[in-house]
Order: structure tokens, then C-alpha cells, then sequence
């Protein structure tokens, strides 16, 4: 993990902003907090406003690292960054998400044990939230969180004995998982929405080093996440330019950050 006293490049256009906090639910490691996962084209800020709490992450490059989150605060982290965010009271957190839209469209993979990622139908089943809220959507996004966590922690066992076998192993079914949907992202990207049903859909790839677009209001380069997320899918293959390879994790100067290795 970087400390900078800014986030060391701009979020390109398409951001989504939402408001959210974290689970009060006990997880089986005894934290209150999220469901930990990844995103294999989108980088994800967290800018605190109320309350204090910490975020988790899981990186080949960093290991396993717990960051304190307080009002003020503000993480950033990039495709391939696994995080959870932990509940210490009252935690109240403002996200900005690029490529607004490629989350729930299955940019987002959990940290399901591997015989879940393994069975596309399984997992897709796991992830899946019957309702938007109410007794039965909590009950199922419990189940998920847990299931999620109990994955994670073998992941963060592993990475706390210098093994990284196991989290090289997760990047590459997650690949797999995203791999049939990157062609579906592009029209979504460019249009906030999902592309017609029956309608055309380019499946010709892009190198993970494609030519920057240039948005048309800032003039600045922007990135469709296809050039991300064709280096992400390559991760399934034998490509050593995965973005889960390259991650990091920026945090504000201001907060003290360190590579934890309690029991939480």
C-alpha cells in the first residue's frame, strides 16, 4: 500500500457515486463487514463521511493489508485490488466507481470457496440476491457474505504464509468467470446502459494496450474498460499483463496505514 497525498491519476469518465455502509452481521472471524471481491476493470474510491471502521485488501504485490477509515479518509484501489470493508461503528462511506454500470454487470467476483468458482451456474447462483430488500434479500446477502468471506480468509491464510498459489489461482477463475461478458461491456460503457436484447454486440478483441479515447468533454484520454478487462481475461491464459497482477492501493497521508497480521 502508497500513502500519497493525492490520488496519483484522475477517475475517467462514466464514475458512479453511491452511499453505502458496511454489514453489522458478524462474519465467521468475528468482523463486522462487507462481502470481500475484486474488480477485474474498475477502480473504486472510498471517501469517508461518517463513522470509523477499516477496509481490508488482498494484493500479490502488498499481501494482506488493513487500513483505518475514519471521516476523511479516502482509499483508492485499483482492478485486481481484492477489498472488504469492516464495520467500527457508524461507518458511512461515499464510492466512486469507474465505469458506472460494469459492477452489476459482472465486473464484481467474490471470494466464493473454489468449488463454487469453478461451476459457473453455482456461482452465478451464490451471487445472486432474490430482492432488493427486505427480510429475504438480507437473509441471502448474509448467505453471500459469508460465503464470500469463508474464501477470503483461506486466500489471506495463504498470502500471510508468503503462498501466493491460491489468490494466483482465484485471479484466474475470476478471469474465466468475466471472460463471456467483456463484449456486452463496450455498449454499455459508452451508453449507461445495457445494449438491446437481440442487438449486435463487436466481438473483436482489443490489446490490453489499446489507444486511449479522448473524452469529449475534459479532452483528456479515456479508456473504454475493454482494454482493462481483455488484460484482466488474459489473466485465464498465460499473459503476465493482468491488471490483478499490478494492483495498488493509494490512501490519504493524512491516516496511518500498515500490513496487518492480526487474527482479524
Amino acid at each position: 500500500m502508497t500513502a500519497s497525498s493525492e490520488m496519483s491519476a484522475p477517475l475517467p469518465g462514466g464514475v458512479g457515486l453511491s452511499h453505502i455502509s458496511a454489514y453489522e452481521w458478524e462474519a465467521a472471524d468475528g468482523v463486522c463487514g462487507g462481502s470481500p471481491h475484486l474488480h477485474l476493470a474498475c477502480t473504486e474510491a472510498y471517501v469517508v463521511t461518517a463513522g470509523r471502521g477499516a477496509v481490508q485488501t488482498l494484493t500479490l504485490a502488498d499481501g494482506f493489508t488493513e487500513t483505518p477509515l475514519e471521516p476523511g479518509s479516502v482509499v483508492w484501489f485499483t482492478p485486481g485490488t481484492i477489498h472488504r470493508m469492516v464495520q467500527g461503528g457508524g461507518l458511512k462511506v461515499t464510492v466512486l466507481m469507474q465505469n458506472s454500470g460494469l459492477p452489476e454487470a459482472g465486473d464484481a467476483v467474490f471470494t466464493f470457496p473454489p468449488e463454487v468458482l469453478a461451476d459457473p451456474e453455482r456461482y452465478a447462483a451464490a451471487a445472486a440476491l432474490p430482492a432488493k430488500e427486505g427480510p429475504e434479500a438480507d437473509a441471502a446477502a448474509r448467505r453471500r457474505r459469508d460465503l464470500a468471506v469463508e474464501g477470503y480468509l483461506t486466500l489471506r491464510a495463504a498470502a500471510e504464509k508468503d503462498d501466493d498459489a491460491p489468490l494466483r489461482a482465484f485471479h484466474e477463475a475470476a478471469a474465466r468467470i468475466v471472460a463471456p461478458k467483456v463484449k456486452e461491456w463496450e455498449p454499455r460503457w459508452r451508453t449507461g446502459r445495457s445494449p438491446p436484447r437481440g442487438a449486435p454486440v463487436s466481438s473483436s478483441p482489443r490489446s490490453p494496450r489499446a489507444t486511449p479515447r479522448t473524452s469529449p468533454r475534459r479532452g483528456s484520454p479515456r479508456p473504454g474498460p475493454a482494454a482493462g478487462a481483455a488484460t484482466a481475461c488474459a489473466a485465464a491464459g498465460t499473459s503476465t499483463n493482468c491488471p490483478v497482477s499490478r494492483s495498488r492501493t493509494t490512501a490519504n497521508s493524512r491516516r496511518r496505514h500498515h500490513h496487518a497480521r492480526s487474527t482479524k
